[in-house]
């Protein structure tokens, strides 16, 4: 049947479809391989593990798909997190008030990138290279690198919306952290797919000059996306001192090459202009299952870095191939092509 054939056309164009099916594969063998893997407990404590990184994949993925990229986010989230524990817990100052000025530096940082990136014209790679530096440094020199272990009750109580229990006494539970990881996703796609400026920021990674010539705005688009990026970065740094019950300065620094693998592994591109929402958490799912399974099986943890640089090298030189292929087909004459 055409129609048929044209969705299986569509289905394998996307590489939301090949990771489904990697995931199921992975799925299937550490399921043989791991018993204690293909468990609806573990699957769910996987989700809440990963949900601060998948909430800051999600911040990331904007930044990349505007064609720049950002890798200060955790010292971003570091320093949120650090300011509004210092706010909750040593000024004793309400949630909302905490909440909010984590929010809020979060957001500011982001925008001081975007300011850097595009009025001063700093590369974006070495301006968040920068800021990462300076900002986790003032960090831990004001700090100590001393962690705040009593936060109040309203930050660290568990809040499950959901919960039961298996014969063989295994919880599953649905807990704030899942539930705040699939609002911002489904944030994220509204913004990226039913508003103006989520089209403009496909625009702007695919083809700056175009976007600038249809009248978009550089500047606030920067702003949207490195600020977005912020908010995100303080939102899973304030969810991670929830998960933990404290704060430590240096918790989240380091998982830079992980959200960066995920979101490339789902198919956002390092040049701009392309990826999903559904394929950054599948690229999150995967990279869970492909941890969590090696931890089963013992294996190493350092297995897991060379499998986040693998991950890096094969879906950017995947993406750099698949961008020559479709300009050769655009241009048979055999022009010259660029990238």
């Amino acid at each position: 049947m055409p129609s048929a054939d044209k969705l299986l056309q569509r289905l394998r164009r996307r590489p939301e479809s090949w990771l489904v099916g990697v995931i199921l594969i992975v799925g299937a063998f550490l399921s043989a391989a791991a018993p204690g893997f293909l468990t609806t407990a573990n699957l769910v404590d996987l989700l809440e593990s990963y949900s601060v990184q998948a909430v800051l994949a999600l911040g990331l993925f904007v930044v990349l798909v505007s064609g720049g990229i950002d890798i200060s986010f955790a010292a971003t989230a570091s320093v949120a997190q650090y300011l509004a524990a210092l706010m909750a817990a040593r000024l004793q100052l309400p949630g909302f008030a905490c909440i909010g000025a984590g929010l809020l530096v979060g957001t500011a940082l982001g925008c001081l990138n975007a300011t850097l990136i595009h009025f001063v014209r700093i590369t974006s790679i070495i301006a968040s290279i920068a800021m990462m530096s300076v900002t986790f440094s003032l960090l831990m020199y004001f700090s100590g690198g001393k962690s705040i272990y009593n936060l109040p009750d309203w930050w660290t109580d568990r809040i499950v919306f959901w919960q039961t229990e298996d014969a063989a006494g295994d919880l599953t539970r649905i807990t704030l952290p899942v539930v705040v990881m699939v609002v911002a996703a489904i944030l994220t796609w509204l913004m990226m797919t039913r508003s103006t400026v989520g089209r403009q920021l496909y625009a702007l990674g695919g083809n700056p000059e175009a976007a600038r010539r249809v009248g978009a705005n550089i500047a606030a688009l920067h702003y949207v996306a490195y600020g977005f990026l912020g908010f995100m970065a303080a939102l899973a740094g304030l969810l991670q001192a929830h998960r933990v019950g404290e704060s430590v300065p240096s918790a989240m620094y380091g998982t830079e090459l992980a959200v960066l693998s995920a979101a490339v592994l789902g198919g956002a591109s390092l040049s701009g202009g392309i990826g999903t929402v559904p394929g950054v958490l599948c690229g999150i799912v995967l990279l869970a299952m492909l941890q969590n399974g090696l931890n089963l099986l013992g294996v190493s943890s350092y297995f897991f870095q060379i499998v986040i640089g693998l991950t890096i090298l094969i879906s950017t030189s995947i993406t750099v191939l698949s961008t020559r292929s479709r300009r050769r087909r655009r241009n048979p004459a055999g022009e010259p092509a660029h990238g």
